[in-house]
């Protein structure tokens, strides 16, 4: 009798597998790549994907946080701790760095989150970076469901949707001339229940605030802001204390919290195979200055 055996790859499989081309790719191709990493679960699992790639050997790039000063305290803890353990160089793009020499101005209401565009644009042409890994999902937002794995930038490190290279067959176009670059998403096709199950199954490391936590809040336009030295609550909004975690991780200023009792990562896994809202449209502020806000800004030059 003769035996066959099946082998079949699982969705986190071929996911991982697809990413794990594309790091090798992007190192092969061009010259001087880096990882973008804030902390938040995307990034995270992005350099796990990036270690993975690239063992036994290191990491053969650098990782940078553009640092608006109005992180979570709780993420910059968990961003350097990370960093530290894998021995990689860590660049910090800074906005209040930015501010105060005069490159960029904050706006009246105080968000930071435009005027990152420009440090990070500076960060680029002062590192000569020719590729960024960002941690952007196509299931996140509808600008970011038009963009290829690939996604070239000019000399301006402007994006144009309407410009972009085919991918037939898994098959990237790395080329660009002297001052242009390119940005590269490897969790493209993964969803945020992927990034969940795939930190489960490789017991990644997260940081606490992705866990549901009491915490001092507020009612804003629908959604629940913590009550922070960078977002406080106007007149007439009452603070109340609720059970909350957070979807997403961006700017303490402008990212909402949802009520949940997820307090593990299994639980978090249920939450969001239920949930029919993905992260950004329930918990960033900045989604909703207006119907094109994101790509707006990632014509601009925005990751």
């Amino acid at each position: 009798m003769t035996m066959t055996h099946e082998y079949q790859l699982t969705q986190l499989d071929v996911l991982e597998s697809e990413a794990l081309h594309i790091f090798r790719e992007v190192a092969a191709e061009l010259e001087r790549p880096v990882l973008l990493f804030s902390g938040g679960k995307d990034s995270i699992v992005m350099l796990r994907l990036a270690e993975k790639a690239f063992w036994p050997a290191p990491i053969p790039f650098p990782v940078m946080h553009v640092d608006t000063g109005h992180n979570f305290p709780e993420v910059l803890e968990f961003r350097d701790r990370r960093v530290a353990e894998l021995g990689v160089q860590l660049i910090v793009a800074s906005v209040p760095e930015a501010i105060e020499r005069g490159l960029v101005r904050e706006e009246p209401n105080g968000s930071r989150n435009r005027i990152q565009t420009p440090v990070l644009l500076e960060a680029v042409e002062k590192h000569r970076f020719t590729a960024l890994f960002g941690g952007a999902r196509r299931d996140e937002e509808k600008a970011r469901a038009k963009e290829r794995v690939f996604s070239f930038r000019d000399d301006f490190g402007q994006w144009d949707p309407k410009n972009q290279r085919p991918e037939l067959w898994n098959l990237y176009n790395g080329r660009i001339h002297v001052g242009e670059s390119i940005r590269v998403f490897p969790l493209s096709n993964w969803t945020e229940l992927d990034v969940w199950q795939y930190i489960a199954r490789e017991g990644i490391d997260v940081p606490s605030i992705y866990f549901a936590h009491e915490r001092e809040v507020f009612e804003r336009d629908g959604m629940v802001f913590s009550a922070n030295e960078f977002c406080k609550p106007r007149d007439g909004e009452e603070t109340f204390t609720a059970k909350v975690r957070y979807r997403t991780v961006g700017d303490a200023s402008l990212t909402a919290a949802v009520r949940s009792d997820a307090d593990t990562i299994d639980k978090i896994i249920e939450e969001v195979a239920a949930t029919r809202l993905t992260e950004r449209g329930a918990t960033r502020g900045d989604d909703r200055v207006s119907e094109a806000a994101m790509e707006d800004r990632k014509k601009e030059g925005y990751f």
